[in-house]
């Protein structure tokens, strides 16, 4: 399964906080599970991307309504989707005002990363790594402790 870490952002191609971290944590991903990260303008911009994939894409959206997992948890639900056959799975940090009705109707899950409101660069950062740590649990990799 592929993984499709998209943020947006106004100026898509300039580089936020943290993106040589991110760049890490979507590198070691790959081991497991081939990764990229993509930046969009807009909402439409990445609908459009999604309406275009080959598949269609499980997406995951954040949104802070959304359902709250521990990283095992979280683990547990991509490695399902991946057995299942899921060929991609986008995973998206929308606008600051929020992903519109529509765009969260789509999503196959809507993953909160907390009660407390994280700056846009933060958050992706933070997914970034709980990708990985999800890679890792499901590869049997020591890198998650179970703490």
């Amino acid at each position: 399964m592929n993984l499709t870490l998209a943020h947006l952002h106004p100026r898509p191609g300039s580089p936020l906080p943290f993106e040589m971290e991110v760049a890490h944590y979507i590198k070691l991903t790959s081991r497991w599970l081939p990764s990229q990260t993509r930046g969009f303008a807009s909402e439409a911009t990445f609908a459009a991307f999604l309406e275009t994939s080959r598949q269609r894409p499980v997406l995951v959206l954040c949104d802070q309504r959304g359902k709250a997992y521990t990283s095992e948890q979280f683990a547990a639900w991509i490695g399902a989707r991946r057995d299942a056959g899921a060929g991609q799975m986008v995973l998206g940090i929308g606008p600051a005002d929020g992903w519109s009705p529509g765009m969260l109707e789509k999503a196959g899950l809507r993953l909160s990363l907390g009660a407390m409101t994280l700056p846009h660069a933060l958050a992706r950062l933070v997914l970034a790594e709980q990708i990985y740590r999800a890679a890792t649990i499901l590869g049997g990799h020591p890198y998650h402790l179970g703490h």
